[in-house]
């Protein structure tokens, strides 16, 4: 068995090197396109934008606690009728 995993290392190895090579190469490609990447004096990536937290009103918090607590009734009744179905049968 000790001589069919070094069959496989050796195989994974000469895979491993082509694609070595493919990489290497789509490096320079990237390099010749892009000759600024190489020196490094490449301008600063722009900021990301900044997250901002959205902050409710008293009045838009309980409509939307309102809101959920509809909705969740809507579901447990929605449950509650599934399941008095599902016992009939």
């Amino acid at each position: 068995m000790a001589k069919s995993a070094d069959v496989q290392r050796k195989w994974a190895l000469v895979g491993a090197e082509a694609r070595l090579k493919e990489v290497q190469a789509e490096i320079a490609e990237i390099y010749e396109v892009f000759p600024e990447l190489r020196s490094g004096n490449r301008p600063a990536a722009p900021l990301a934008p900044s997250t901002r937290t959205r902050h409710f009103s008293p009045k838009g918090k309980a409509a939307i606690s309102d809101g959920m607590r509809k909705y969740w009734a809507r579901r447990k009744a929605a449950a509650a009728k599934a399941a008095k179905a599902g016992a009939k049968s």
